[in-house]
């Protein structure tokens, strides 16, 4: 052999070789067989034949190693031994000997955006190949001229382990034995086009160190045995359109911490939410993004790991059982999912492979200056196919009820937050992102065909239409939309002193013109308690008697509109101070009688909501809905029924703390009114004022109705009344 370096082998020794299974690993040569090795770290290198050991020859003071021998003299699964230079011996097997393991078919499917199940072959995965067991990595940088995988195993050195790129998809891959679960990783990228070096983390890594490090780890193929097969059985027949859906939205650094104030683990935080949320009568829980992210402050809504449960909270069989959990104890659990945007941090997605294959490269389209952050490319195949495969994994993998979409309108329009000359129009020289609502229809139709009763929820601010309805009637194929209308218009009113309620009474009355034009669910979210906007409690006008009392009348309001509802977590017992996500919430204010009644009601109100059908059948069909009076602006009052049936539930609120005795209202039915709910009332910290639990019917025509009740309404409170069968007999 002659011992001259080649100039392929020149840039494996510079790590600058494009394709590195062309010089490592066993090759045919001339009469014979060839191969070669790259140890930085050896002295002396050995083949082991399994008959016997053949010394390799140190090509030129570089540390590539060769053997040239005959064919047939070196068996098929030889091993490498070799010596470092403390004398410490090692043995493996050569990476580069073993054959492609992603099909051609996974390949074509990623490149056309439909591999929905591409974390399968991404990121990385334990992986047996001939008997050998190992770790198979893989990653997309089309752009690259060199990818290397790099660890603690290689001491981070990107000329060890180069990986193979599969022709022009942009796909490399590299199966490593003798690597296992809990190995930390991260790929060095050399771009093709000016050579710089990137050191990324994966996309498609199942599991991250605890930041502020930043190395992916080989996630252990799990055997966690789920015990939620009856809930996910119910999901899929659920009829959640006519159900109650109640969430409570929630932040799992800041819920509860530990004595020393450190984050508790997923198991630890599930037998605490369950039974704090059972009690309440929640439905479902929504967590704040849990997709690993760099900065708490971010609260997650800057992810990087698309597919990794964060580690603050322990790895992904503890959040499996933090899922199962819930769903053993009747608890729905939805996730927050950022698609719409990426940090910029130097180890994620923005310019991978040193070019912008996630992002668009002209900031016109690609940069989200508000924030700090990239826009996705939705008109990438590749690109995409990396959120669609994220959302159908975490319904998948974890068990989850559903995905709440981040900041949807950002995603809709070019000019989003956008001024004049700082946005690029689309092919029809519109405002409309047409690749984002492409993506929002397939990630919306792909979710509902595979899972049926997951939820798919929209934080969409603006008058998009048909956010909620099907995609093949034009819409974007939500099951459900934040109604952030609703939700600025009722904290509007309710920041108002009530001397001057009567001017804003449109506020209260607007939202039904338009409720039933989208699924709506109607919000008071983690966005309102934060950033100098103060806790909701505080937003409330008066004294503290008239703040608690408008926080409870606020409560009522939400829970007895049509629409899906959502509490951030704190509201429950009127939370001070606005929330803290370095710190635990308020939880001794328990011990205080106002704090200790709004949680009263809060509990009540759920499940007065989903025990009453007429509250929850019709949320989002005009049929449950009816007017008694909207127009008694004078008095800051409204009344309403809630249908479903023959048992109307009559709801009236009084938004002013003045008592008003005899005030009368037309109902549908003549008979016996049972009381169901009065937020007054002593145990939640009201005065005491009103009906003594029922009232009846009088035939005084009133309101266009034959019947009427007189009623006294307690001040700043709400009363909930349900038609008795029982006074038709």
């Amino acid at each position: 052999m002659n011992n001259k370096i080649s100039d392929a082998q020149r840039r494996v020794l510079e790590a600058r070789h494009h394709d590195p299974f062309t010089v490592l690993g066993r090759h045919s040569h001339g009469a014979g067989e060839v191969v070669r090795v790259l140890l930085p770290l050896a002295a002396t290198v050995e083949l082991d034949s399994g008959l016997r050991e053949l010394a390799m020859t140190r090509l030129t003071d570089t540390c590539l190693f060769e053997w040239y021998g005959a064919t047939g003299v070196l068996g098929a699964q030889y091993q490498i031994r070799w010596r470092d230079q403390e004398g410490h011996r090692h043995t493996q097997h050569d990476p580069y000997r073993f054959p492609p393991q992603i099909p051609d078919f996974d390949l074509l499917l990623f490149s056309e955006g439909r591999h929905w199940h591409a974390y399968r072959f991404f990121g990385a995965h334990p992986w047996t190949v001939d008997a050998v067991e190992g770790v198979l990595f893989a990653t997309w940088a089309p752009n690259a001229a060199r990818v290397s995988v790099v660890g603690d195993f290689n001491h981070w050195d990107g000329r060890v382990h180069p990986m193979r790129v599969r022709g022009g998809s942009g796909v490399w891959e590299l199966f490593i034995p003798g690597l296992g679960a809990g190995t930390l990783y991260k790929f060095e990228i050399r771009n093709r086009e000016h050579g710089s070096l990137h050191l990324k983390s994966d996309p498609y890594a199942q599991q991250f160190e605890l930041r502020p490090a930043s190395a992916c780890v080989v996630a252990a193929t799990s055997v966690y045995a789920w015990r939620d097969e009856e809930w996910v059985a119910r999901r899929s027949d659920a009829r959640w359109y006519h159900g109650p859906i109640s969430i409570y939205e929630m932040h799992l650094g800041s819920w509860r911490r530990d004595a020393d104030g450190r984050f508790l683990n997923y198991r630890a935080l599930a037998y605490q939410i369950v039974a704090h949320v059972k009690a309440l009568g929640f439905t479902h829980i929504e967590l704040l993004p849990i997709t690993e992210y760099p900065f708490d402050g971010s609260w997650g809504y800057q992810s990087l790991g698309y597919f990794a449960p964060t580690s603050r909270f322990g790895n992904p069989d503890d959040f499996r059982y933090f899922v199962d959990y819930c769903h053993q104890h009747g608890i729905g659990v939805i996730l927050d999912w950022v698609p719409a945007h990426f940090p910029k941090d130097p180890h994620g997605l923005a310019r991978f492979d040193g070019t912008p294959i996630y992002e668009h490269e002209d900031p016109r389209l690609g940069e989200h200056r508000d924030w700090g952050t990239l826009i996705f490319n939705y008109g990438r195949n590749e690109a995409k196919n990396l959120l669609l495969a994220s959302a159908l994994y975490w319904i998948e993998e974890f068990h989850l009820d559903g995905l709440r979409v981040d900041a949807v309108a950002s995603m809709l329009y070019l000019d989003y937050s956008r001024g004049f000359g700082e946005w690029i129009p689309n092919r029809h020289g519109g405002r409309e992102n047409l690749e984002a609502v492409a993506f929002l229809r397939e990630l919306n139709t792909m979710l509902h065909g595979r899972h049926q009763g997951v939820l798919v929820i929209a934080e969409e601010s603006t008058a998009w239409p048909m956010v909620s309805r099907p995609t093949w009637i034009g819409g974007l194929g939500f099951t459900l939309k934040w109604n952030m209308g609703w939700m600025h218009d009722a904290l509007n009113y309710f920041s108002q002193d009530p001397i001057y309620r009567s001017y804003h009474h449109h506020d209260l009355t607007f939202g039904l013109l338009y409720a039933f034009t989208e699924n709506f669910l109607l919000p008071l979210s983690h966005d309102e308690v934060v950033h100098g906007k103060g806790s909701l409690i505080a937003k409330m006008p008066g004294d503290e008697w008239q703040r608690f009392a408008n926080l409870r009348l606020l409560y009522a309001w939400m829970y007895t509109l049509p629409g899906k509802k959502l509490l951030f977590m704190g509201a429950e017992f009127a939370q001070i101070t606005e929330w803290n996500h370095d710190k635990a919430l308020d939880w001794h204010l328990l011990d205080e009688t106002r704090h200790g009644g709004v949680m009263r009601l809060v509990t009540d109100l759920n499940h007065l909501y989903r025990n009453t059908t007429a509250l929850h059948h019709h949320d989002c069909e005009h049929e449950g809905f009816e007017w008694i009076d909207c127009h008694d602006a004078s008095q800051s009052v409204v009344s309403f029924l809630r249908h479903s049936g023959e048992q109307p539930v009559v709801v009236v609120l009084n938004f002013t703390p003045v008592v008003r005795h005899n005030y009368r209202i037309g109902v549908p039915m003549r008979g016996l009114y049972r009381e169901l709910l009065n937020t007054d009332a002593v145990c939640y910290g009201g005065s005491g004022v009103g009906n003594c639990g029922s009232t009846t019917t009088e035939d005084i025509p009133w309101m266009g109705r034959n019947y009427s009740i007189n009623l006294v309404l307690p001040p700043l409170g709400a009363l909930v009344f349900s038609f008795s069968l029982d006074s038709l007999e």
